[in-house]
């Protein structure tokens, strides 16, 4: 099976109700990319208008590797269209707040499968009839993990333990998969001359990481100063990824105590084999389907005889860690978020159409269309009902 053969095989479409007028200071824009992360998306939006960061809002990420449409605010923003190298943005009139997560209803997808012989496509199809029973278990997929690197090292959980300088140099320094040319470039001039900061400050060009060796140079040992000042949106992703993992886990733990291995087969993640339901026992069904786990926190109390309140200690105790370590000491930003998010989803208005693949003779292409709540993972569906294998 292939999956993203081509950009047009991933289409993502981010639905709202959030409406444009005529009055108002935030702008409200559409913007369509292909190829694209969001954030490097907004940064080439940003460059060329010359927005400042603070002035723009957006609520979720959109995979690279794909056709995708979402929408952004920008305070005081231009009342006109860009376009840019793959990168569309439709003004579409004026609201008085920001758009934020809770603006999005829903993400709707239409995904093609190709290269799959008739056996794949009739064993997929099976597992979607599994999926619309079961439930889809809400896991955060390997996209959520892009600031985590190989082996797997979590700049959020370096910074909980207070190993500040380790945090900041796997922020600025650490390879990144999609980095672009200028980005590799600054980041081994950075481990080359890491701890020497008058040079760094010498070497590098003008940009983010540039100014964090500019105050190391005048404050060489703070670096919990340094890692204050990364920028808002970064440190954002790395609690994220970190808190991501942790539900993650919590989630795979409760699974396994309730439902049971003999219930369960298993998807490979980029940091974890999980466990994913094939069978719901009646009893367990209304349990499953209401289960809803917090985000673990420092905030979150633990709930003495609460299943969710012993996974989460299981959990932190691999990590060595306690709810109550969970929080970043000495700052007062960033911290982790406070919810809960669902266990158990179910994708709406699913369809599927096999047809003969045009790109791989001898082939067929199965297509998927689904809607899924703002926050879901597509592609956990995708490597549900494509890459499912027993429990060992």
């Amino acid at each position: 099976m292939k999956l993203k053969q081509q950009p047009e095989d991933f289409r993502v479409e981010e639905l709202t109700a959030a409406a444009a007028g005529d009055a108002g200071e935030f702008a409200l824009y559409r913007l369509d990319k292909t190829g694209w992360t969001t954030p490097d998306a907004l940064a080439a939006v940003r460059r060329r208008w010359n927005i400042d960061f603070r002035r723009l809002s957006y609520g979720g990420l959109k995979d690279r590797h794909a056709v995708t449409s979402q929408h952004l605010t920008i305070f005081r923003g231009p009342k006109r269209n860009l376009t840019h190298e793959r990168i569309a943005v439709t003004y579409l009139g004026q609201r008085s707040e920001p758009f934020a997560a809770q603006d999005i209803a829903a993400n709707r997808f239409t995904i093609t499968l190709r290269s799959m012989s008739d056996t794949e496509v009739s064993q997929t199809v099976a597992a979607l009839a599994e999926v619309q029973t079961c439930g889809l278990p809400n896991y955060f997929d390997d996209q959520r993990f892009g600031s985590v690197g190989d082996p797997p090292t979590f700049i959020a959980k370096e910074m909980v333990l207070g190993r500040f300088e380790e945090a900041l140099k796997l922020a600025l320094a650490a390879p990144y998969e999609f980095d672009r040319r200028e980005a590799k470039r600054e980041k081994a001039t950075l481990r080359a001359h890491w701890g020497d900061w008058p040079a760094l400050k010498a070497k590098l060009p003008r940009g983010h990481a540039r100014s964090l060796v500019d105050y190391l140079a005048t404050h060489p040992t703070d670096f919990k100063g340094a890692v204050a000042r990364l920028r808002p949106d970064l440190q954002g992703l790395y609690l994220s990824a970190y808190q991501s993992h942790l539900w993650n886990r919590m989630l795979a733990a409760w699974l396994t105590r309730v439902l049971g291995t003999e219930n369960l087969a298993v998807v490979e993640l980029k940091l974890d084999r999980v466990p994913v339901p094939v069978r719901v026992p009646d009893d367990k069904q209304s349990e499953w389907e209401s289960l809803a786990l917090p985000l673990p926190s420092s905030r979150v109390k633990p709930v003495a005889g609460a299943l969710w309140s012993e996974v989460a200690e299981e959990v932190l105790r691999a990590e060595g860690l306690t709810l109550a370590e969970l929080r970043i000491r000495g700052l007062e930003k960033p911290f982790f978020s406070k919810g809960e998010r669902a266990g158990c989803v179910r994708p709406a208005n699913l369809t599927h159409a096999a047809t003969t693949d045009e790109l791989n003779p001898g082939k067929q292409r199965l297509t998927l269309t689904f809607d899924l709540p703002r926050g879901s993972y597509a592609t956990m569906l995708v490597k549900r009902v494509t890459s499912c294998s027993p429990t060992p």
